[in-house]
């Protein structure tokens, strides 16, 4: 989708990033966006983006280097409720990837909660991979060779 874009935050729209939200059975899976903008303050490695389609703010994700060499981690990721099933979060993660491997990294690394609701299925139509490994906080770990 050539209308999607990742775009920085500011003052001017960070009350509209921050008021997207997933659906209601969809809230365990991920953090509210005002939450995550106030951990990568805290977080001097993180980047964030608002995704938008043409001018409409539609999600938000946040990264940071891994801890490895080469790999990179998806810490949040968010379409709002009304625009999902749009194409958008695939467009904006295709984005990400692209950025990514202009960086130099190969491996991105994102954990998810495991649920009927939750976003295994998506992660899994990207590419991303299941490692089998669970982390200490009780999420799945995926990985994705870029």
């Amino acid at each position: 989708m050539s209308d999607v874009a990742l775009r920085d935050i500011t003052a001017a729209t960070v009350r509209a990033i921050c008021a997207l939200e997933v659906r209601q059975d969809q809230k365990g899976f991920v953090a509210p966006n005002a939450i995550s903008i106030a951990q990568a303050h805290f977080e001097p490695a993180a980047s964030f983006k608002a995704i938008y389609a043409a001018e409409t703010p539609v999600g938000f994700l946040m990264w940071r280097p891994g801890s490895e060499s080469g790999a990179c981690y998806l810490w949040r990721f968010m379409i709002d409720h009304r625009h999902q099933k749009s194409g958008y979060g695939k467009a904006a993660l295709m984005l990400l990837f692209q950025a990514l491997r202009d960086q130099g990294f190969h491996l991105l690394k994102t954990s998810i909660v495991q649920g009927s609701a939750g976003p295994l299925e998506f992660y899994r139509s990207l590419g991303f991979r299941e490692t089998g490994e669970t982390l200490p906080n009780g999420e799945s770990l995926l990985l994705l060779s870029l």
